[in-house]
Order: structure tokens, then C-alpha cells, then sequence
């Protein structure tokens, strides 16, 4: 098991009091009948400032604790959860979770992982507890001076949508009747600030935000607020497009949809529903030859590294598309039971999926286009998980001779997502690390633009 950092004592309870939670709740389990059981305990502590206008907007505090239980009666389950964490509240908490299995059908697919595939034994710290104790005081000028940098940025920009500065430590513990108990501490810290620009009776808002593990490497609040600012300027004067199919290259800060309606196709939920555009897939070419895609769950300090999944089963590194071949699914033991497949390790969701860069820059990946639309925006969620089919509305700019022409707005991309990603021509190198999935800008042959 990870050998975790020394969490300070500010969250509401210590390792060894969730330990003796998760413990105490398995073996009342075991005590009302059950088979199995698997229990997770968890504590949180969150400070967040905005400020809007130079003033202070809100502070708000979250200091949680919490208990979730789930229980076997053979194959039929049962769950509860509570906040209450006193003797009396979890067996309360056991016994509902014991009437809600008994009550149950029996799913042939449920049940514990199988106990060879749950992580035993030490592994290296992954580097992911890094608290930011700010003071409310140092919060608010952190915000004050991404917002001044944002408004300073052009006279045109007329207002704030506040700028918040954030921090939040959790700890958990993971427990079952196979003998496992495990944790570790994680922290998450960020700068954001939005803002609105105006010309010739014309509006535009936007939007930046940095986040990391480690607020030492957070982007400063003036480099936030300047690119807010910037963005929301090159907004103004936007026009509407002539109906057309040409290039799209999807901006890095939103590119990663793009992987995350893949990832939702290739998951394990999808599958044995029989609702993805992804069946029967498996081994064959799905995105251009240019395109792999990597899943890494062990970087250091990365936002969706983990040592095991929310079963317990120990994640390792893959590669997930290799050279546009699909090589692999993201199943949990449940899922996985389901399509007659092991486990990939992904209950809960998919690990610091790295999508490899190319050669080209965003200015090289303008040039490499020459004529088409640089989208910085989507809207909507017009997207069929079954058939594939893709329409979004969006806002960006017109590219002409490899270079921003002039702003767009009020327009509407479609396509289908297999035909997309089979019509990769680049990925760009200008990678934005955000949440559980990296890459950069990527450009897609042909889509259909509608506008006027």
C-alpha cells in the first residue's frame, strides 16, 4: 500500500479513526449476514474566495466526512451511505444498506472484485497531497490580482465575472471482506476568473482557470487574468459563417470533449447496454493512424493518478489506442463480468489518459490547416452516444492563409464522431494538462459548419 503523506489534523478525521469506521461497518455487516462487503470513509476540507469588482463576493468553507457501505447477499446488493459517523448512525446506516440487498434481485454480475487483482503490497508516493493553507486574507488578494489583471488588459473590457481562488484536502479510507484497506490523501487547488468585454454595442464573455495538486505550480493570478482578459477581447466583433464543410481545429482547452465522448462510448456501462457507436470494435482502427492514446495512472502529481481504482484493484499503465487501433476497454469488475472481460481497473472512471502530441504547435497546426475554423467554445449536448452522430454549437475564429481571419460566433458543427476521429490529420503539441485527460489542439479534415 502507498506509503501516505502526514495529513494535518484540519480535516475532519484522522486515518485511523476512518480505518476503525470501515472496519466497524464490515463487521457489522458480516454480524447481520452478509457475504461480503466493501466500505469507504471519507473527510474533505475546502476553503473557496470570489471576488467580483474588487469586492469580496462570497467565502465559503466545506468540512465533510462521510460513510458509504455496500453489501453482498451472495448477488444481490445493497447500498447506504451516511454523515453521521457515531456508533449508532453506521449501524443504522449497515442495516439499510442489509434490507435494501435483501430485497434485491439477484445480478449474476455482481460481487467483489476477484482478490488477485486487488493491490497488495507497497508502491511509490505518487505525490499527491499538497495542501494550500491560505488565509481568507491571501485568498482574496490572489483573486483581487487576477481580476486587476484581467480588466487591465483593454479599456473594452467593461466587467467581471469574479475571479475565485480555491483549495480543497480529502482523505479516504477503502475497506472489504477481502482484506483490503487502503487510502491515500489528495489535494486540488485552483485560480479562475471570467470576464466581459464590449464594443460597438456588441458583448463577449471568457473564461481561464489553472489547476493543480500542488498550488506551487499553479499559473499566477496576473498570467490567469491576462489570458482571460485577452480572450475575451479577441472575441469582439465576431461575425456569422456562410453554411460550408471545411477544417476544424479544435482548440487544446476544449480537444479533450473530443476524448471524453470516447471514453463514455468505451466504457463498460456502454457496452453491455448496447449503446455505444463503439461495439464490436475492439482491435480495429478507430481514429487515424495518427492518433495514440495512453493511460498512465501512476504520474507524479498528475490530477487523475491513483494507486487502485474505487474497488480496490490495482490500475496500471496501458496503451488504450495504439497508432488509431483500439486496443482496450474501461471496464470495473461488474462491467467487465457483464461483457465476459477481466476488469481494466476503471471503476470510477479513467486515469491521466494522455493523448500523444505531434510535432505543431497551435500557430503550426493554423499554417497546417490554411483555410477553416478554430473552434474555442462549444455549447449544447448534441451528441448520440448509439449512432455516434455529433452537433454542437460553437464559437471561435476563421482561419484564412494559415492564420485568424476574424472571429465567429451563432454556428453549429456536425459530423459523426468515427468519421472525426478517423479524420485526425494532427495533434498538437500544445498540451493543456486538466483533469483526467492531456492533449493538445486537434485538427479534423471536414465537418459541416452551418450558419447563415
Amino acid at each position: 500500500m502507498p506509503e501516505s503523506p502526514l495529513v494535518p489534523t484540519p480535516l475532519p478525521l484522522s486515518r485511523d479513526a476512518m480505518a476503525a469506521v470501515a472496519e466497524r461497518s464490515l463487521a457489522i455487516a458480516r454480524q447481520k449476514g452478509a457475504s461480503h462487503a466493501e466500505s469507504e470513509v471519507s473527510a474533505a476540507l475546502g476553503q473557496s474566495v470570489t471576488v467580483r469588482q474588487d469586492e469580496v463576493e462570497t467565502v465559503e468553507y466545506n468540512r465533510d466526512k462521510g460513510l458509504g457501505i455496500t453489501v453482498y447477499f451472495g448477488q444481490r446488493r445493497g447500498n447506504a451511505s451516511t454523515s453521521d459517523l457515531s456508533d449508532e448512525a453506521v449501524e443504522r446506516t449497515v442495516e439499510a444498506a442489509c434490507a435494501i440487498a435483501r430485497y434485491t434481485a439477484s445480478d449474476d454480475a455482481a460481487g467483489l472484485p476477484e482478490p488477485e487483482l486487488l493491490l497488495r503490497g507497497a508502491v511509490p508516493d505518487l505525490a499527491l497531497f499538497h495542501p494550500w493553507r491560505l488565509t481568507v486574507e491571501e485568498a482574496i488578494e490572489i483573486a483581487r490580482a487576477a481580476e486587476s489583471a484581467a480588466l487591465d488588459v483593454d479599456e473594452r473590457i467593461t466587467n467581471s465575472e469574479g475571479a475565485t481562488v480555491s483549495s480543497n484536502d480529502a482523505d479516504f479510507i477503502f475497506a472489504n471482506t477481502l482484506g483490503f484497506l487502503g487510502g491515500f490523501p489528495t489535494s486540488r487547488s485552483s485560480i479562475g476568473v471570467g470576464v466581459v468585454a464590449e464594443e460597438d454595442e456588441g458583448m463577449q464573455r471568457d473564461y481561464w482557470y489553472t489547476t493543480n495538486r500542488d498550488p506551487s505550480k499553479l499559473e499566477g493570478p496576473e498570467a490567469v487574468g491576462r489570458i482571460a482578459g485577452e480572450r475575451a477581447v479577441r472575441k469582439l466583433g465576431a461575425r456569422k459563417l456562410a453554411t460550408m464543410e471545411a477544417p476544424v481545429l479544435f482548440d487544446a482547452n476544449i480537444a479533450g470533449s473530443l476524448i471524453g465522448h470516447f471514453v463514455s462510448a468505451a466504457s463498460g456501462t456502454s457496452l453491455y447496454r448496447r449503446s455505444s457507436f463503439l461495439l464490436d470494435r475492439l482491435g480495429q482502427p478507430v481514429f487515424a493512424p495518427t492518433v495514440t492514446l495512453l493511460e498512465d495512472p501512476h504520474r507524479p502529481g498528475e490530477m487523475a493518478s491513483e494507486y487502485f481504482d474505487s474497488e480496490g484493484v490495482a490500475t496500471k499503465a496501458r496503451r488504450v489506442v495504439d497508432a488509431g487501433v483500439l486496443q482496450g476497454w474501461f471496464l470495473s469488475s461488474y462491467s467487465g463480468r457483464k461483457l465476459g472481460l477481466p476488469t481494466t481497473g476503471n471503476n470510477g472512471g479513467n486515469h491521466n489518459l494522455l493523448l500523444q502530441p505531434g510535432e505543431h504547435d497551435l500557430a503550426g497546426l493554423l499554417r497546417l490547416m490554411g483555410r477553416g475554423l478554430l473552434v474555442t467554445e462549444l455549447m449544447g449536448q448534441g451528441v448520440n452516444p448509439v449512432t455516434g452522430d455529433y452537433s454542437r454549437g460553437a464559437a471561435g475564429y476563421w482561419v484564412e492563409g494559415g492564420e485568424i481571419a476574424y472571429p465567429v460566433e451563432e454556428i453549429t458543427i456536425a459530423g459523426n464522431l468515427l468519421a472525426m476521429y478517423r479524420g485526425i490529420v494532427a495533434v498538437g503539441s500544445d498540451v493543456l494538462v486538466r483533469g483526467s485527460r492531456q492533449g493538445g489542439s486537434i485538427l479534423v479534415d471536414r465537418m459541416t459548419i452551418a450558419g447563415n
